[in-house]
């Protein structure tokens, strides 16, 4: 007898509760949802239930799911070469290495492919400490990096704290304006004040024993912190005056979530090292790496990188790039995201907060737009787990799939997105605020 499609959900449960050991969790008490399949903006289990993705899985899938081309490009790869050890050279490869590095500032002209964000952000602070000959890295509090070696203790939040074991991280705190650490009330403040503080850090630090600073562009799990005016252009001109690297993480940020092909492109400044994975190819194959300046990448002309994995340059996982890439082009996706948020995410939310007072403030841009949820204004206390819960429950249950983290909603859909279903969440999301939640 064939399993009815309740069936089948009941069964994924059953054997993901068996048998799948979950990140950033405690085991017993979980109850994930069950995702089937999906198209664009849509995801439903084997029962048909349906979910607005408004969480983009982990703010990875841009191009939405399962968008044909893209699976064509796996399919056709699959046809040909499913695998290949880096050390070949690969058409696939390379038609997605020069796809990337076209969108990049023009003195960055190699990739090197790793298997997501984390390795990506991890060779990148190798790269940084053999061209400086220096040990230090400085990533800021707010922030997440990934959860390799390096990566975890680069990251700022809590997750660092039981994984401490790499070695010369520093770290410092980057502008939130809204819960200043420095006393600042405009965002002229913010950005003078915040670099003044990582200039202090330098020097305290030692500069000469410096060899990174690494920044998510806007940094993403801790908040969509959109920087402010002049902030990253003033981090660039610290790391050109104290001879230190500049890293920029756009694993979130990149590649037309925040509108743009890259977040920078938007904020004046030009990296030394860019780090990437999700959005490239929105996850459909693992792949992630390191877009190099030609100044760091001449070090290893003649001399070894100690580096690689197996699985730099996946055949499946270029393809995937190649087709995600093309298909952001020819849709004009990019540009969909930077209008979406412009004329229809920026002021639905506004509204939002100005009919919702637990909705302390909204920020963010193209795709990529942050909630912070208060219990008071006044104060700015942040809301309790408790009610971030509930309002989780009660978004899932109008078939809305959100992103939450800490005391916030994190609004970030794919970047296909259309206008109709922004409208339909911002709906939703106006009838759960509307709840008592206490």
């Amino acid at each position: 007898m064939t399993d009815t499609n309740a069936e089948l959900d009941d069964r994924a449960r059953q054997l993901d509760r068996e048998h799948v050991f979950h990140s950033w969790s405690a085991q017993a008490g979980l109850a994930p949802l069950v995702i089937a399949s999906g198209r664009g903006s849509r995801v439903w289990d084997h029962a048909g239930n349906t979910y607005l993705d408004f969480s983009s899985q982990l703010v990875n899938t841009n191009i939405g799911h399962q968008h044909p081309s893209v699976i064509s490009a796996i399919t056709e790869q699959a046809q040909i070469l499913t695998t290949v050890a880096p050390a070949a050279a690969n058409l696939t490869r390379g038609e997605a290495a020069r796809r990337i590095v076209r969108r990049a500032p023009s003195r960055h002209n190699k990739v090197f492919f790793t298997n997501g964000g984390a390795d990506a952000n991890e060779n990148a602070i190798r790269m940084a400490r053999l061209h400086t000959g220096r040990d230090t890295v400085l990533s800021t509090y707010r922030s997440y990096h990934g959860n390799t070696g390096a990566a975890v203790v680069a990251t700022g939040d809590w997750r660092r704290v039981p994984n401490e074991y790499a070695r010369g991280h520093v770290h410092f705190f980057g502008p939130y304006l809204y819960r200043s650490e420095f006393w600042a009330t405009t965002p002229e403040q913010e950005s003078e004040r915040a670099l003044r503080h990582l200039e202090r850090v330098i020097q305290s630090e030692g500069a000469s024993s410096i060899a990174a600073i690494l920044l998510e562009t806007i940094p993403g799990t801790a908040g969509v912190l959109v920087p402010p005016p002049g902030y990253l252009a003033g981090v660039r001109a610290l790391a050109d005056r104290y001879g230190i690297v500049l890293i920029l993480d756009e694993v979130m940020a990149g590649f037309g979530r925040t509108g743009r092909w890259f977040a920078f492109d938007g904020y004046d400044v030009e990296p030394d090292l860019i780090t990437f994975a999700k959005g490239v190819n929105s996850g459909y194959v693992p792949a992630g790496g390191v877009i190099i300046s030609d100044e760091i990448a001449a070090d290893f002309d003649e001399t070894v990188f100690p580096g690689g994995l197996t699985y730099s340059g996946h055949p499946l996982a270029m393809a995937a790039i190649v087709g995600t890439l093309d298909a952001m082009d020819a849709e004009g996706i990019v540009e969909n995201a930077a209008t979406i948020g412009r004329d229809h995410l920026a002021p639905g939310l506004a509204a939002l907060a100005e009919k919702h007072s637990i909705i302390g403030e909204v920020r963010g841009e193209g795709v990529f737009w942050a909630l912070e949820l208060v219990a008071d204004r006044d104060s700015r206390e942040p809301v309790s787990g408790a009610v971030v819960g509930r309002l989780k429950k009660e978004l899932l249950a109008r078939g809305l799939l959100p992103f939450t983290a800490d005391n916030r909603i994190h609004v970030v859909p794919p970047a296909i997105v259309t206008a109709d279903e922004v409208a339909e969440a911002l709906t939703t999301y106006d009838e759960v605020f509307s709840l008592d939640l206490s």
